[in-house]
C-alpha cells in the first residue's frame, strides 16, 4: 500500500514536469475569454497563473504547480502551489488556476512569502457548460454561463480542468510561495 502511495504521488510530480511546457499565454487566453474571469482582469489589482497544476491521490493526494504573479500585466515574481489532501480520493488530473488579487493588500498578502488557504477555501470550477463550487466560502457557481463570484478576503480564485479523471472527497488546503523578481 506504502509503495502505491509513493509511486501515486511521484506521478503527480512528473506528470508536472510532462506538462510544463504549458504556455502562460494558452493559459492565460483561456481565461480571459471564459465569461466568469474575463471581468476580472479589468478590475483586479493583479493576478497569480498557475499554467498546470498537477494532482493525484489514492487515499492521500499531493499536488504542485508552478506560476507567476502579476500586476498590470507585468510578472512580478515566481510563485509555487502545494497541496496535501487526506480522505476518500482515487485518480489524477491537471488544472489551470488562477487567482485574482482584488486590491493591493490581497496582492501583498499572497506575496508575503508563505501564504496559504485553508480547507474551507472555494474555487470556481470552469468547464464546458459546466460551473461548480469547491468549497464554503461563499463563492458560488451555476451550470451554463452565469457565476456569481465573489472576492473573500480580496482574493478569488479559478481552475480550469485541463484533462484527467479524480474521484474526490477531501479535506486540503493549498500553500503557496512568492519569490520576487
Amino acid at each position: 500500500m506504502l509503495v502505491l502511495l509513493s509511486a501515486g504521488i511521484c506521478q503527480v510530480f512528473s506528470m508536472s514536469s510532462a506538462w510544463a511546457d504549458s504556455s502562460y499565454q494558452d493559459a492565460l487566453s483561456h481565461f480571459k475569454q471564459a465569461p466568469q474571469t474575463a471581468p476580472f482582469f479589468n478590475n483586479a489589482y493583479g493576478y497569480a497563473l498557475f499554467p498546470t497544476v498537477a494532482k493525484g491521490g489514492f487515499g492521500i493526494g499531493a499536488a504542485y504547480g508552478e506560476g507567476k504573479v502579476f500586476v498590470a500585466g507585468k510578472a512580478t515574481g515566481n510563485t509555487s502551489l502545494s497541496q496535501v489532501s487526506i480522505g476518500f480520493q482515487l485518480g489524477g488530473q491537471a488544472y489551470s488556476e488562477i487567482i485574482f488579487f482584488q486590491h493591493q493588500k490581497a496582492y501583498e498578502t499572497f506575496t508575503s512569502g508563505e501564504f496559504e488557504f485553508g480547507a474551507q477555501a472555494s474555487a470556481v470550477a470552469l468547464n464546458v457548460g459546466v460551473n461548480a463550487q469547491a468549497g464554503s466560502t461563499g463563492t458560488s457557481a451555476k451550470a451554463g454561463n452565469a457565476v456569481a463570484a465573489q472576492y473573500i478576503n480580496g482574493m478569488t480564485v479559478f481552475t480550469l480542468a485541463k484533462g484527467g479523471l479524480m474521484y474526490e472527497a477531501a479535506l486540503a488546503g493549498q500553500a503557496f510561495s512568492f519569490s520576487p523578481r
